[in-house]
């Protein structure tokens, strides 16, 4: 069995792992995800116990309880690169022994749930709006660094986008990972099912021209024509394909919602966004506790 070296997995001197900072027993089974450390606040108010604060870098994390079931929720920071680290970490904080830094025998299978914000790129799609993210499509390259990404990944679907539109083969190659079914059953109620992109930031990758144009000015538009077996893309964020690609290949739950506070079409945008955020986070915990 391998011996995972210590400068691989980086464990801190009171025996919490690097980045997070957190031991082992202090992750819940359900972890939500959120992006900005203050949101983390926000969903912690509606625990009924709080047993762990921890706070490191953009990282912060509280487990708790709320009507009865133990959650633990984490903040990501933004990017594709902050998702690398914390599902990494989660994972290992579940199965593998630090003590003999292997593989633990019995695996540990977490959800993760991403509560974040969005714009939306379908006119019908408004602000205040929650998107599913049924699938996650990626621009930022990230899964294809990892052994297995063609197993968990829709090829018919890739290969419909690139040739649609016309993909410019010195950016990354997109990948589209679906969510997991069992937690869209759980949701699909209560959300507008979608494609997600999720974007390597947030200026030309979306789209947006402030001073440096997009190299593809028409990209937003060929993305909103875009249509595979009915289905259609629906919104930008910058988080859920490494989200649902890692949790696929390591064998975790995973899926991204998001609040839409912009309408990239009518280019209209909310920043008195709280109240929409708070009520998909009452929806999300009310769901998560029957699981």
């Amino acid at each position: 069995m391998r011996t995972i070296p210590s400068s691989e997995l980086i464990i801190n001197e009171d025996g919490t792992i690097f980045h997070l900072h957190l031991r082992p027993e202090q992750i819940a089974d359900i972890v939500i995800l959120v992006g900005d450390p203050g949101r983390v606040a926000m969903i912690a108010e509606y625990f009924e116990k709080r047993e762990c604060e921890v706070s490191n870098r953009e990282f912060k994390t509280v487990t708790g309880s709320y009507k009865g079931r133990r959650m633990t929720v984490l903040s990501t920071g933004i990017g594709i690169g902050n998702i690398d680290i914390c599902v990494t970490e989660l994972d290992a904080l579940a199965n593998i022994d630090f003590a003999t830094r292997q593989v633990k025998d019995e695996l540990r299978q977490l959800t993760l749930v991403r509560l974040g914000t969005s714009g939306a790129i379908q006119r019908d799609i408004e602000v205040g709006n929650v998107v599913f993210a049924r699938t996650s499509l990626g621009f930022d390259g990230l899964l294809s660094y990892y052994e297995g990404r063609d197993s968990v990944c829709d090829l018919a679907l890739e290969e419909a986008f690139t040739h649609h539109t016309n993909w410019y083969s010195k950016l990354p190659a997109p990948y589209f990972v679906n969510a997991d079914d069992s937690l869209f059953e759980l949701f699909k109620d209560s959300v507008v099912e979608g494609i997600t992109i999720a974007a390597p930031g947030f200026y030309a990758p979306q789209g947006r021209w402030v001073r440096l144009a997009p190299h593809d000015k028409q990209l937003n538009e060929k993305i909103e024509s875009f249509s595979f077996e009915g289905r259609r893309i629906t919104n930008f964020e910058m988080e859920g394909s490494a989200l649902a690609g890692l949790a696929a290949l390591m064998g975790h739950r995973a899926a991204t919602i998001c609040t839409i506070i912009a309408q990239r079409v009518a280019k209209d945008a909310c920043t008195d966004y709280k109240p929409f955020v708070r009520r998909m986070i009452e929806t999300a915990l009310d769901k998560l506790a029957t699981i």
